[in-house]
């Protein structure tokens, strides 16, 4: 994400959208009554010299939103954000309703009344350079490859072939091996990951390795086992001990450590909270440290329309000097946490229940 302008003491952040990852970022950071202000397409019916026959165009607008509902999609590549129009061109009637679809190459302003410190350091965040790494599954008839992402991940392809059994084992370029190593060099190339990982069962992954002669590619390569070449099996392999240390830098890693030392705290009947009404007693008593909450939770409680229970929560902890985390529930660690109610907290001190 790029941030063109940025004045929080009015309110105001202008953003180019540049990545997916951003679009799952803005899912978190706009919430209802916001105003989003930016050129969009509008819908316009033009009757023509029949009264019955209608045209509809799509004609490029400036407009101003009130935010009263968003929608993402994260394998659809879009965010929506609908909302009553308050300003725009005389001919669109203020009050009326509009949505913004964002994506990758969209510039618009977000306005806030208050712009929380969590807030503040997620869109800092998201102009970062990010982790990437990318997680090549396969087996000796199909492969897919997927690069991560903060909210899962997005299949980049998938093939399908055969490799020679173990009597023929004698390998040419166009065989399904050596197409699968030249998918991976263009991915290394477009993306530049950090590590690529390779996992399957059996002995595949080390004959594949044996045939990738460009090292600069090698030495990017981590090596994982796994049952299948299905798609299942990616959390399957994240869980893998041999990728921890290769994975110690992604959001994977920091968001499961956060659960993780959450279900520790749990264990010790220490210094944790879990589910709503644990956790407002301690919000509200200013314990909270860390306050974890779900992404699925924030979307079921905007689709509620209960959302402003746990802009409540954020909004205090924030305010109490607790910072809070958005935990995607694409991966373990996330599903840990909607076992817990989607929503948990580390104390600063133990509480009586």
């Amino acid at each position: 994400m790029k941030i063109i302008h940025s004045d929080f003491k009015k309110g105001i952040a202008k953003i180019k959208v540049e990545t997916l990852d951003d679009l799952w970022y803005l899912s978190h950071l706009i919430d209802p009554q916001d105003l989003i202000s930016g050129k969009t397409l509008r819908k316009i019916k033009k009757t023509g010299q029949e009264e019955r026959t209608q045209k509809v165009t799509r004609k490029p607008v400036f407009l101003k939103i009130q935010v009263d509902k968003i929608d993402f999609s994260p394998y659809n590549n879009v965010l929506r954000a609908g909302g009553k129009i308050i300003e725009g061109p005389d001919d669109l009637p203020k009050g009326s309703h509009h949505t913004f679809n964002l994506e990758e190459g969209t510039q618009v302003t977000i306005q806030k009344q208050k712009w929380l410190s969590y807030q503040k350091q997620k869109l800092q965040e998201a102009t970062q350079k990010k982790f990437l790494f990318l997680i090549c599954i396969f087996d000796r008839e199909d492969a897919f490859i997927a690069l991560s992402k903060h909210y899962g991940h997005q299949i980049l392809i998938e093939l399908h072939g055969e490799v020679p059994k173990k009597e023929t084992r004698a390998l040419t370029k166009d065989t399904f091996y050596h197409d699968l190593i030249k998918a991976l060099g263009e991915y290394n190339q477009r993306y530049q990951p950090e590590n690529i990982i390779l996992a399957s069962p059996a002995f595949y992954k080390e004959d594949l390795l044996k045939l990738i002669t460009e090292e600069k590619l090698k030495k990017k390569i981590v090596l994982a086992t796994c049952s299948s070449a299905k798609e299942s099996a990616l959390s399957e392999v994240l869980k893998r001990p041999e990728l921890q240390q290769a994975l110690k830098n992604s959001h994977l890693a920091e968001e499961t450590k956060l659960v993780e030392e959450i279900l520790t705290q749990i264990s010790k009947n220490n210094l944790a909270a879990y589910g709503i009404r644990e956790v407002k007693k301690a919000v509200e008593a200013g314990a909270v440290e860390k306050l974890l909450v779900l992404d699925a939770l924030i979307q079921e409680y905007r689709a509620k329309e209960k959302y402003e229970r746990l802009d409540y929560l954020m909004k205090t902890t924030d305010q109490t000097k607790g910072t809070v985390h958005i935990i995607s529930s694409e991966h373990e660690g996330g599903q840990k946490l909607k076992g817990l109610g989607g929503i948990a907290a580390l104390l600063r001190y133990k509480l009586e229940w």
